[in-house]
């Protein structure tokens, strides 16, 4: 590794080096920030009973939860072009204060309505952490490289699933629901303080630009309606209703208004350079499904543990642990695997279908499998969806330059968000279709349940999506990565 990065010029502007000191102080602060508004998609949910004994009208708790996920999907892409345009350490900065005065906002919250005010606050900040972090790491660690770093990346969404609900049933129980908001605050500005210095020899990628304003609406309005649909359907409205048809229409034609907005305006809000490079379209698409399928699972595998298996909501907590490390120990495999591969996507190709395997492995066997059994294929599903991440992100960084780094990655960042919702509304509907109870974001644990059918279907339809992924990644052209390539290697521009 070099003992300085982030030299070069751009645009006339000759970033000063950064030392190794430097860089590693910079990712461990934006991973900071990121654990931040990764817990905040957790640490809300085991608090709810106790939020609305206190501030009453328990009808809008979904809010809480859909009001942060609408705002931090919807702006993750815009948030990439700004910086792309004005530079990493300002527009980090302002996600963080964003993120941080949404915490303020809900901890004092006197009301239903303001609580879920500042999480729409939260979650406009919060959506930018999560794109920042993996654009800055794509600044200071070249391609070949950046793959490393993807464990670290899987490592703090793990802490975040595991200590989120801990965290906020703690302080729900024993303290003050507040503290859930609270804690934001000096964790928000250590991460401030750790990157402040280091992140001004960051270069700017572009200058003279601008934003387009009226692409930015129609796309904050067309995810805002389309998660609108998808978290609704099935729970609040029935899906053939016309509600749920009237979202879903809606979001179509501002779809359909941003495409054409793309194609007439002069500075696009999402380049259509990066949108028809074929390494990003088939990188985007195939983090989609990955995400739609191992969130799906995430969600409702405690169900089937405690419904199933009979276990405690502490036992099955604990049981998740087998997916989350399998992930973690899938990444960090494939991190350090990618640079020893010429062809090293086939490194995701291998690991997506040996999660496919023992996803159907899993629906065949849902009915009479042990708590032991069930551990080890969570390990192995998890081992092998872990392998695709890393080669998503890097392969999507690689295909595009540095002015075009932070876009890429928000595209990336939001149709990962977006798979979240998909995949958890699609499951919702099958579950419902099994009679497997449900409400709204929340499933009733602990419901009566006959039969384990309803979670083979959902394993198999997880199956199914992770099978997409794997398609999506086969027809997705390979570039040699930049970076340290080994001795006499090809170096692409």
């Amino acid at each position: 590794m070099d003992k300085a990065v982030g030299q070069g010029t751009v645009e006339g502007f000759r970033a000063p080096p950064i030392s190794e000191k430097e860089k590693n102080a910079i990712i461990g602060g934006v991973l900071l920030s990121m654990l931040l508004a990764a817990l905040d998609q957790t640490i809300v949910a085991p608090a709810m009973p106790t939020i609305a004994g206190a501030l009453g009208h328990a009808e809008y708790l979904p809010w809480v939860v859909t009001g942060y996920l609408l705002t931090a999907t919807a702006l993750a892409p815009l948030y990439g072009k700004i910086s792309d345009i004005y530079g990493r350490r300002p527009t980090i900065y302002a996600a963080i204060l964003i993120f941080l005065s949404g915490s303020v906002v809900a901890a004092i919250a006197p009301n239903m309505l303001t609580l879920v005010i500042g999480r729409a606050i939260q979650g406009m900040g919060g959506g930018g952490l999560f794109a920042l972090a993996q654009t800055v790491i794509g600044d200071l660690v070249p391609p070949r490289e950046r793959a490393r770093y993807a464990a670290w990346i899987s490592g703090t969404w793990a802490v975040a699933s595991i200590a989120g609900p801990l965290l906020g049933g703690t302080f729900a129980e024993h303290l003050h629901w507040s503290l859930i908001f609270w804690i934001n605050i000096p964790l928000g500005l250590l991460a401030m303080a750790i990157i402040n210095n280091p992140l001004k020899k960051l270069p700017v990628a572009g200058r003279h630009h601008s934003i387009d304003a009226l692409g930015a609406v129609l796309l904050i309005a067309a995810t805002a309606l389309l998660l609108l649909a998808l978290n609704w359907g099935g729970s609040t409205y029935p899906w053939v209703s016309r509600e749920i048809g009237g979202l879903l229409a809606a979001s179509a034609v501002f779809w359909a208004a941003f495409a054409f907005r793309l194609m007439r305006a002069a500075e696009p809000l999402i380049s259509l350079e990066v949108l028809g490079n074929r390494i990003v379209l088939a990188g985007t698409l195939s983090m989609f499904a990955l995400q739609a399928a191992n969130v799906g699972l995430a969600v409702f595998l405690p169900v089937y543990l405690q419904s199933v298996l009979g276990l405690d909501a502490s036992a099955s907590g604990i049981a998740m642990l087998g997916l989350l490390l399998g992930t973690v120990a899938g990444a960090t495999f494939s991190g350090r695997a990618i640079p020893r591969f010429v062809h090293y996507k086939r490194i995701a190709m291998v690991g997506a279908l040996f999660s496919v395997a023992c996803m159907v492995l899993f629906a065949l066997l849902a009915a009479s499998a042990s708590l032991l059994v069930v551990e080890l294929l969570t390990i192995c599903i998890g081992l092998g969806a872990g392998t695709t991440f890393p080669v998503c992100t890097v392969s999507v960084q690689n295909a595009v330059d540095k002015a075009h780094l932070g876009v890429a990655t928000g595209v990336l960042t939001f149709l990962r968000s977006l798979g979240s919702a998909l995949g958890v509304a699609m499951l919702g509907a099958v579950a419902l279709g099994y009679g497997l109870p449900l409400g709204g974001e929340a499933l009733r644990v602990g419901a009566h349940v006959t039969t384990a059918e309803p979670f083979a279907m959902i394993y198999l339809v997880c199956a199914v999506m992770t099978l997409l992924a794997f398609v999506t990644l086969w027809m997705m052209p390979e570039k040699t990565l930049r970076g340290h390539a080994p001795e006499g290697a090809a170096q692409p521009e």
